[in-house]
């Protein structure tokens, strides 16, 4: 009698359990859909309300063509702003601290806070082995979560660099969970005319970018969810 009650009893609580794991991940489904459907809405254009925006910078053509695309932005309705690059790119901040120079004035800057500049570490360098890059990957993913926490952005604006990816998963997890709603906005290199970056595909198959735009049409019929804007250089 006693055997049988505590089978019953040990079936019983699998059940509990194999309900609680369906109800989680049902929940957890329903929540990412939601996610990604009001992720597709535009920004409130006509909130007077300014924006704490985060932007990730990259070597080479990354950082000039993300420059030239804040030249265009209304910068008092984007700020603060927090610029990013990785720990070995000794170029890219220096390039959007004379930006942020040339925008407000060195006093102007002081008195506002309009900018910061901050580092990341990369999930792997160029050359580095595969099985030496998972460590580095989880410091990474480590970091940028710690950013993440200190920034709490509310948009975050990248062009293609693979620091980009950690921080845009952080973002996205943080909106699933409920924790802070940042809209990503991803703006394709000039230099992919036919074939998207792994930045850019990541972003694009998983539907973690709120809007992805491309400059050339060759990528919008490829990736029919992405937004043609032309050539913006």
């Amino acid at each position: 009698m006693e055997k049988g009650a505590f089978c019953i009893s040990t079936m019983a609580s699998s059940n509990i359990a194999v309900l609680l794991t369906i109800g989680v991940i049902t929940v957890l489904v329903i929540r990412i859909i939601y996610v990604i459907n009001r992720s597709r809405k535009p920004l409130h254009p006509k909130s007077p309300q300014s924006l704490s925006t985060l932007i990730v910078l990259g070597s080479g053509g990354h950082t000039a063509e993300m420059l030239n695309l804040l030249y265009v932005l209304q910068t008092e309705r984007f700020k603060p702003r927090y610029y990013i690059a990785a720990a070995t790119d000794n170029m890219s901040l220096q390039k959007a601290l004379v930006f942020e120079d040339s925008l407000l004035g060195k006093e102007a800057l002081k008195e506002v806070g309009g900018a910061e500049f901050m580092q990341i570490y990369r999930s792997r360098e160029v050359g580095q082995s595969y099985i030496t890059s998972v460590g580095t990957t989880l410091v990474a993913i480590a970091h940028a979560l710690w950013l993440m926490i200190k920034i709490r952005p509310q948009v975050i604006l990248c062009n293609g660099p693979g620091t980009c990816i950690p921080l845009c998963v952080i973002a996205f997890l943080f909106k699933v969970l409920g924790i802070r709603w940042s809209s990503i906005f991803y703006v394709e290199s000039i230099a992919r005319v036919r074939k998207m970056s792994l930045s850019g595909l990541l972003l694009y198959k998983l539907h973690m970018a709120d809007q992805l735009f491309v400059q050339w049409p060759q990528l919008k019929e490829k990736y029919p969810r992405a937004h043609y804007v032309g050539r913006l250089m």
